[in-house]
């Protein structure tokens, strides 16, 4: 293997706790485990789709939810989510097997190197999509990766906790691998899952 391409956040950080946390919360100060599962199964597919689907369910305002959304990112810059159990592993073998680690994600550049560098994660380079790629499912972003580090599509192996994900790696010629929260169903014909990033470690 060459390189893994890793998204970010679901996946090698632990990001949905706290995002499914606060958008049920903005629902009702108490939610309970039904709640938080109806958020979970929506956030697993799209964070920004969640928050439109949830206002409309709920009857609530939109701009209630994604301001529920922000201040959870901008706790994150004083307190950053934990990395996701077996991540620091598998990218300790990567490097050591001589492949990169590479990220492709949605976030913005500002926050997604300061999340990586508050949590010391070994990242050789990342693109992401404000920088002018179109978002996942969209190969543009695993594109992107695969030219500027001269990278054989089938030496490669992309990591994500989204079906846009391992549709996006597919696109660009590349196996895909998702990570999937127990319980929660995702809709990925055909793609290799897992239930916790260890179960990388014999793939490198």
């Amino acid at each position: 293997m060459r390189a893994l391409i890793w998204d970010l956040g679901g996946t090698l950080v632990d990001t949905y706790p706290d995002v499914d946390r606060a958008l049920a919360e903005a629902l009702t100060p108490d939610p309970d485990e039904a709640l938080l599962h109806e958020v979970a199964v929506l956030t697993r597919r799209s964070s920004g789709e969640a928050i439109t689907d949830l206002a409309a369910r709920h009857d609530v305002p939109e701009e209630r939810l994604r301001a529920a959304y922000q201040a959870t990112k901008e706790t994150w810059e004083r307190r950053p989510p934990p990395v996701q159990d077996g991540a620091r592993a598998v990218l300790a073998a990567a490097h050591e097997a001589g492949a990169l680690n590479l990220v492709a994600t949605h976030r913005d550049r500002e926050s997604a190197s300061a999340l990586l560098a508050m949590l010391g994660l070994p990242i050789d380079d990342m693109v992401c999509a404000p920088d002018g790629h179109r978002r996942k499912p969209a190969p543009d972003m695993v594109l992107a990766l695969l030219t500027r580090h001269a990278l054989p599509p089938g030496e490669c192996l992309a990591v994500g906790d989204r079906p846009a994900d391992v549709a996006a790696a597919a696109a660009a010629g590349v196996d895909g691998v998702l990570l999937e929260t127990p319980g929660i169903p995702l809709d990925a014909p055909g793609a290799r899952r897992i239930l916790s990033l260890r179960e990388l470690l014999p793939l490198i």
